[in-house]
């Protein structure tokens, strides 16, 4: 598998990033640098190695302790709260996906 020129473009739009054209060609010899290295470590015989699943995994701790008393009331740490949960603003790039605490509360 290696990378091209366009699936650079791809990922960086995905990512909203604004990539210099000028910058693509180093871009992609250092993901195909990568995966090169990713393909050797894929080589390396790890059957000597020790098995750290299963039942030589360290054991689990019950959780049996009481949370923690809150030095607040928790209806302090926001400034709006419904059916026990907080209430936040939506991110004003998601104001699309539907209505913001304003609205509702």
């Amino acid at each position: 598998m290696s990378v091209t020129p366009v699936d650079v473009r791809h990922v960086a739009r995905l990512a909203r990033l604004g990539l210099d054209d000028a910058r693509i060609p180093s871009l992609v010899d250092e993901l195909n640098g990568i995966l090169a290295h990713m393909d050797v470590l894929q080589q390396v015989d790890i059957s000597a190695a020790l098995d750290t699943t299963g039942e030589q995994a360290a054991p689990l701790r019950d959780d049996a302790n009481p949370a923690d008393a809150l030095q607040r009331p928790r209806e302090s740490f926001a400034p709006a709260m419904r059916d026990g949960f907080f209430l936040v603003p939506r991110l004003s790039t998601h104001g699309a996906l539907g209505a913001s605490v304003s609205e509702d509360a």
